[in-house]
């Protein structure tokens, strides 16, 4: 130890002894040797660091063990201006930001209490300094003196604190302080900047299963490695956050593409669909999304994460392992909903639900080997209800175990009356086959109706291997044990994986339509998906089946292509029980294919007023049908071929198009830029007009209203233009007419 110390020490060795009644000899101000070795024992002991400067902000002191910190050696900190050695804190708010450093010294004002990081390579290093200007007895600026002491321990601690704070222990995501105030703070900057932000929301299916069946601590490095894999796919480009459960949410700055942001989401439920691995046991879970889009859904966080939160509950819905975009039709949508979820409790004590029947034929002989049990349901007010609104609902409320219990023994006993043996598959619900009970209820089917286990197949999704996988591979054979069939229904899509073929039973593949959509289409890569597919099925001994075959070039490709059955409407649609016993009582087993040549993009049956725009004038039209490429459109008599227009489908939903047939008050149009999906089984286009344009035109800035195209333009139609089209009135249709496709 030096200085001070150093000297008391030499004093005792010489001998010099000072006596306890000694004299006290203090060190007084004009004892400046004293004063320096106090200073030297301060510094040598660790307790402070000293600096100063010349009057052009250059060293000309720094402590040893400050020069040694940042690796300066033999005075070679002398010299160095002050920025070097400093990096002034930048706080994350601007209205709490320091001054910076340069500007407190060329003010010549006293520092105190200034966090500033040294210049160290690869560490970090904090101090906290302070500093006072010094001038010479003709006031002439002569430098600084100033302290420090080493803060780098108490910044991390507050860092931690702060950390925990604001982000989510278990993933390291923002949990939902953070993610509310980082939206909050985004949306009102980009409010003021015109930009655009989308919210994702996200949360996992089938994670209870996860926890009821491997424990919370599995429960717990699943959600760690969800988190991990949709950072791999967000990177860069946006936040998540994990507001708590098996809840996540991303924000996504900039973006407003329905088709960027479509692909994106699509991305990230393919991934977080993939296989877990929790302490050896192998977990699958699946994801639905939600989306909305400042400020087209909404303005404020609060108003977008409902938005958001919306669209969720229609993807889940709509079968899990979906997204959805938010629109203004989902509220009507949840009423709807919950009028369904009242009504369906009665359907089957009334009588209302039955089951048809969708043949199966053989791709060489277009006879029939098997078919397809589909149940429907028929309302007694509101006409036949799709399956696709009532099967989830189902599920969710827990009536589908019941309604799947009743369609097992109606199939079984109305197949037992038909004259030819041929097999009848069974759709089981992911809820239905996690009931420990299902085997039972399965055999109870057989026996109550004496029908051959043999001919009974159940067509299972790739859902009812989320959560403990294990478990559903003993559910899989118990039904083996009871002689029945298992067929992979939509093989393909939501939670693929051809894992499941190494381990599950199957006798059969079902290769969704998705795949032999568009599959002719030059480019189109389907056709070398579905001969991959029936490769594997062939290699494992199972049969395939192509979905959803309507067009004849679609048939000859997919028997090209070696598909062992065929279904879909070029054959028949589902008939009644008595319609297809009918023609079996008949001998009617060969079934002729009927259908256009080639195939053409889905038209969907649509009965729905919407507007078309041309040049200056807004008229009312029908849109009958519509398609990713085009819409039939009914309204308007006598329109040219070649006539530009521009639909308006509602919401902000604008497609410019081309009329391509037109007979009396019937066009059929072309559009510029295709649609695109709504995750669904809807389309939308990829853009909106913006509420920001609204807001150009003199109206208050909102979230958009179902007809914004008219706020816009409302000063230049109806100026007193003359109409080019002439106005018919359509009809409406009958109930039940715009069902189906």
């Amino acid at each position: 130890m030096g200085g001070f110390f150093s000297r008391s020490a030499r004093a005792v060795a010489d001998g010099d002894f000072a006596p306890e009644n000694a004299p006290v000899n203090p060190i007084v101000a004009s004892d400046a040797v004293r004063r320096v070795e106090l200073l030297d024992s301060f510094e040598a002991a660790g307790l402070g660091r000293f600096w100063a400067t010349d009057a052009q902000g250059r060293l000309i002191y720094l402590s040893d063990n400050a020069a040694r910190m940042l690796g300066w050696t033999d005075g070679e900190a002398i010299g160095k201006p002050l920025g070097e050695l400093f990096i002034p804190e930048r706080a994350g708010d601007p209205d709490k930001a320091e001054r910076p450093l340069a500007f407190l010294l060329g003010a010549r004002n006293s520092i105190s209490g200034l966090n500033v990081r040294l210049a160290v390579e690869g560490q970090e290093v904090w101090w906290e300094i302070a500093g006072k200007p010094q001038f010479d007895d003709k006031q002439r600026f002569t430098g600084y003196r100033g302290s420090a002491k080493d803060i780098t321990a108490t910044r991390e601690s507050q860092r931690d604190a702060a950390r925990l704070a604001q982000y989510d222990p278990l993933t390291g995501l923002a949990n939902r302080h953070r993610i509310t105030r980082r939206l909050t703070e985004t949306l009102k900057a980009y409010r003021n900047s015109k930009r655009t932000c989308a919210l994702v929301m996200l949360d996992l299916d089938r994670f209870k299963q996860v926890n009821e069946t491997l424990g919370h601590q599995a429960g717990d490095e699943l959600l760690k490695q969800v988190a991990t894999r949709l950072g791999r796919i967000v990177d860069n480009k946006g936040e998540i956050g994990r507001p708590g459960g098996d809840e996540f949410q991303i924000i996504l700055p900039d973006m407003d593409d329905r088709g960027a942001l479509g692909e994106l989401v699509q991305r990230l439920i393919q991934m977080v669909s993939q296989p877990y691995s929790l302490n050896g046991t192998r977990a699958i879970v699946g994801t639905s999304a939600g989306i909305a889009i400042a400020p087209y859904d909404g303005l404020e966080a609060e108003e977008l994460t409902a938005a958001s939160d919306l669209a969720l509950h229609a993807a889940k819905g709509g079968g899990r392992g979906q997204y959805r975009f938010y629109s203004s039709d989902l509220k009507d949508g949840a009423k709807n909903r919950r009028r369904i979820e009242e009504d369906l409790r009665d359907a089957i004590e009334n009588g209302q639900l039955s089951m048809h029947y969708q043949p199966l034929v053989c791709a060489k002989t277009h006879e029939v080997r098997c078919c397809e049990a589909l149940m429907r349901w028929e309302h007694p007010d509101r006409g036949e209800i799709s399956p696709a609104e009532f099967i989830p609902v189902a599920e969710e409320v827990g009536i589908i175990k019941e309604m799947g219990e009743w369609a097992l023994n109606e199939v079984c006993r109305q197949a037992k009356q038909w004259p030819v043996d041929l097999r009848v598959a069974v759709n089981v619900s992911a809820v239905q086959f996690a009931d420990d009970d299902f085997p039972q209820v399965v055999s109870n089917a057989l026996d109550n109706t004496d029908f051959e286990p043999e001919r009974l197949e159940l067509e299972i999704t790739e859902s009812v291997f989320l959560g403990d996988a294990g478990r559903a591979e003993i559910i899989f054979g118990k039904l083996k044990a009871l002689g029945v069939k298992l067929a992979l229904d939509d093989f393909g899509t939501g939670y693929s994986s051809l894992s499941y073929l190494r381990t599950a039973p199957f006798d059969k593949i079902k290769i969704d339509q998705s795949f032999v959509r568009g599959a002719t289409e030059e480019g189109n890569n389907n056709a070398a998906i579905l001969s991959a597919i029936v490769s594997l099925a062939g290699a494992l001994n199972m049969e395939t089946v192509a979905e959803g075959v309507q067009a004849k070039d679609e048939l000859d490709l997919v028997t090209e292509r070696g598909a062992t059955l065929i279904q879909g409407q070029i054959f028949s649609r589902a008939l009644t029980n008595d319609d297809f016993l009918g023609r079996l009582q008949e001998g009617k087993i060969k079934y002729e294919p009927r259908g256009p040549a080639k195939y053409r993009a889905d038209r969907k049956k649509v009965f729905r007023r919407i507007g078309l725009i041309h040049e200056d004038s807004r008229y009312k039209v029908v849109m009958r049908n519509l398609s990713k490429t085009g819409a039939m459109i009914e309204g308007l008599l006598e329109v040219p071929l070649g006539t530009q227009v521009v639909l308006d489908l509602g919401g902000g939903q604008l497609a410019v198009a081309t009329v391509r047939r037109s007979k009396g008050s019937v066009q059929g149009v072309k559009f510029e830029t295709p649609l695109i999906s709504d995750g669904a089984d809807g389309l939308c286009t990829r853009h909106r007009v913006s509420p920001y344009q609204i807001e150009a035109a003199g109206r208050p800035l909102a979230a958009l209203p179902h007809d914004p195209y008219s706020l816009i333009m409302a000063e230049r139609m109806g100026a007193g233009a003359p109409k080019k089209f002439v106005e018919v009135e359509v009809g409406t249709p009958k109930p039940g007419a715009s069902r189906g496709s």
